[in-house]
C-alpha cells in the first residue's frame, strides 16, 4: 500500500503536466561503456518512460575521460529536456576533485531530476585468487611491495584502491583502463590482481562464480551478502558509496525538468527498476528536486574528504 501511495505521488506533478512534453524522443546520454551498473539502469528507466509516454527513448554510451565526454555532450545539448543525462559519483562526486580543469560544475551546470539512491563497491578477485580475506590481501600487499595490481576505469574505481594504500599502508598499484569490460577481462585473464566495482556491475560476476567478494564498501554488511564483511569494520572511516541518478542542463525549463522529475520517480517505484534496484543494493525513493540537490552536494563534498585523504591530484 505505501508503495502505490508513493508512486501515486510520484505520478500526480506527471498528470498536472501531461500535455506537450515530451512530444518526440528523448535521449539518456550514458557517459560510460555498456554492461556498468550506470548503462543498466539507464536502460530500466529508459524502458518505463518509452512505455509511458510512447516516445523512444534512445540510451547512447559515450564513454572516456572519466565521464567527462559524455557528460559535456549533454551540457552542451540544447536546454529542452529531450538529453539526458546519467548521472553518476565519478561525473558529479569525485570529478570535481580528481580532474584538473573541469570544463563542467555538476551543480552549476546540471540540474539533477532523479536520484536512484546510494550503494557500495565489492572488492573482487579471481576465484583462485589465494587471498581468503582482506587481511589476508594487505599481508601479501606488504610483504610484496609494488607487486599487487587493481584495475581502475573512473574516479569511483580508483579512490578505493588508493583510499586502502593510506589506511592499510600497502602501495597497491593502480592501472588505469578506458572501459568497465577491459578491467574485467583483464581480472580474469590474470593480469590484474584485484579490482573496486559498484554492486550492480559486479553482481553478474559473483552469481556465475566468476570473481570472488573480499569485502564491500558500504556502511556495515549487506543482508543480501551476510557473510561478507564491510571494509569499515577494520577501518571505520571507509565508507565509501556512489549514486545515480539522471541530470539535465541547468538551463532546462522548471516545468520540464519537474516532469522529468516525476517520470523517473514513477519509473524507479515501479518494476522491474525498482526490483533491480533494490537487488543492486539501492534504496529508491521519490525525492523532489531540492532535496535531491541537497543530495548531489552531499555526495560531493564527501567525495572530495576522501580524494584528499588518498592524497590523489587533480590530472
Amino acid at each position: 500500500m505505501r508503495r502505490r501511495t508513493l508512486l501515486a505521488a510520484a505520478l500526480g506533478p506527471l498528470a498536472a503536466r501531461a500535455e506537450g512534453f515530451p512530444a518526440r524522443p528523448l535521449r539518456i546520454i550514458v557517459p560510460f561503456a555498456p554492461g556498468g551498473s550506470g548503462d543498466i539502469t539507464a536502460r530500466l528507466v529508459a524502458k518505463y518512460i518509452e512505455d509511458t509516454t510512447g516516445q523512444p527513448v534512445v540510451v547512447d554510451n559515450r564513454p572516456g575521460a572519466n565521464g567527462v565526454i559524455g557528460t559535456m555532450a549533454v551540457r552542451q545539448a540544447t536546454a529542452d529536456g529531450y538529453t539526458l543525462l546519467l548521472a553518476t559519483t565519478s561525473t558529479h562526486s569525485a570529478n570535481p576533485s580528481t580532474v584538473r580543469d573541469l570544463p563542467y560544475d555538476p551543480e552549476r551546470d546540471f540540474t539533477t531530476v532523479g536520484f536512484f539512491g546510494s550503494n557500495g563497491s565489492y572488492l573482487l578477485v579471481r576465484p583462485d585468487s589465494p587471498w581468503r580475506d582482506v587481511a589476508a590481501l594487505v599481508a601479501a600487499a606488504k610483504a610484496k611491495p609494488d607487486g599487487v595490481y587493481f584495475g581502475h576505469f573512473n574516479a569511483s574505481s580508483r579512490v578505493p584502491g588508493e583510499l586502502l594504500n593510506v589506511m592499510a599502508g600497502t602501495r597497491l598499484q593502480g592501472v588505469p583502463y578506458r572501459t568497465i569490460g577491459a578491467a574485467f577481462a583483464d581480472l580474469l585473464a590474470g593480469r590484474l590482481d584485484l579490482i573496486f566495482v559498484d554492486t550492480t556491475a559486479g553482481d553478474a560476476y559473483l552469481r556465475q562464480g566468476q570473481l570472488r567478494a573480499l569485502a564491500i564498501t558500504r556502511q556495515g554488511r549487506w543482508d543480501r551478502w551476510p557473510d561478507l564483511p564491510a571494509l569499515s569494520e577494520t577501518w571505520p572511516d571507509f565508507v565509501l558509496t556512489g549514486f545515480l541518478g539522471i541530470a539535465v542542463p541547468a538551463a532546462t525549463p522548471a516545468e520540464v525538468a519537474q516532469r522529468l522529475n516525476a517520470l523517473v520517480n514513477a519509473a524507479i517505484l515501479a518494476e522491474p527498476a525498482r526490483g533491480r534496484l533494490v537487488e543492486f543494493g539501492f534504496v529508491p525513493e521519490a525525492l523532489d528536486l531540492p532535496r535531491i540537490a541537497e543530495l548531489v552536494r552531499i555526495e560531493r563534498e564527501k567525495w572530495a574528504r576522501f580524494v584528499r585523504l588518498a592524497g590523489i591530484e587533480p590530472e
